[in-house]
């Protein structure tokens, strides 16, 4: 079988024997791919380094039954390292990493959208431009859009009735007017509502006059609404850190652009 080439996002690795590993890729063209990486835990492995979590790689692989194997890989862009030296970051990411890797379904089906939100993502929050937590739910929102989850938020979730709307219901896909709400809906602040609009098309400068506890709201919504679709919990998502005051993003453009 011939070789080929793809950009990846390394998801994780585990051990394989004494020297190799096996590493679970986001490629762009090739979906979720799992390889093994022969020797790369040798200290002269020429590209153990390159392939841990977060690494942007191109990578050439040779296919296999059950494994593919590597032979070749170069970095594209080096998020790691700014990622693992603060443990914020490093949560967040880490958050990324696992949704993009529910959500990217089988193996080898092609999810060239969500390859690029994950390393626009992961290069937003290696920048440090804007507070990770603000680039973890522009992303998880996003990633919802792509998987065909995304909350309602300026029109009812059941009726299409368009907005604003007060109430917000998991269950019902999101925002729900007076008319549809059911027994147990949300009723956030108006500017939960205004702020999720502002992380969904990347309107940074909104979002930075938001207030703290609207978008620690938010935060909170996108959260249920991702795991209530997924029917399990993000293992990652209850070691996020926020920061104190979320403070305002910076000029760049949102991640997965």
């Amino acid at each position: 079988m011939q070789l080929y080439r793809d950009h990846a996002v390394v998801l994780r690795q585990h051990k394989l024997g004494e020297a190799d590993r096996i590493v679970t890729l986001l490629t762009r063209q090739h979906g979720v791919v799992r390889a093994v990486a022969k020797g790369v835990r040798r200290t002269k492995s020429k590209f153990g380094a390159r392939l841990e979590p977060f690494a942007y790689v191109d990578v050439q692989l040779h296919p296999g039954r059950n494994l593919d194997t590597v032979t070749q890989v170069h970095t594209v862009e080096a998020f790691a390292t700014a990622i693992v030296a603060d443990y914020g970051r490093y949560t967040t990411a880490c958050a990324v990493l696992e949704t993009a890797e529910r959500l990217a379904g089988e193996e080898r089906a092609p999810v060239p959208r969500l390859h690029v939100l994950t390393a626009g993502a992961l290069r937003a929050i290696a920048a440090g431009e804007r507070p990770h937590e603000l680039v973890l739910d522009a992303f998880l929102l996003r990633a919802m859009d792509y998987a065909g989850w995304a909350p309602a938020i300026d029109e009812c979730a059941r009726c299409a009735t368009p907005g604003p709307h007060r109430a917000f219901h998991i269950g019902a896909g999101g925002a729900v007017c007076v008319h549809c709400r059911p027994p147990g809906a949300a009723t956030p602040a108006p500017a939960v509502f205004d702020h999720l609009l502002a992380l969904r098309h990347g309107r940074w400068d909104r979002v930075a006059e938001i207030p703290e506890s609207a978008r620690r709201q938010a935060s909170g919504l996108i959260a249920a609404h991702l795991q209530w679709h997924l029917e399990r919990e993000l293992r990652t998502l209850p070691f996020i850190e926020r920061s104190a005051d979320g403070a305002a993003a910076g000029a760049a453009g949102p991640a997965g652009h």
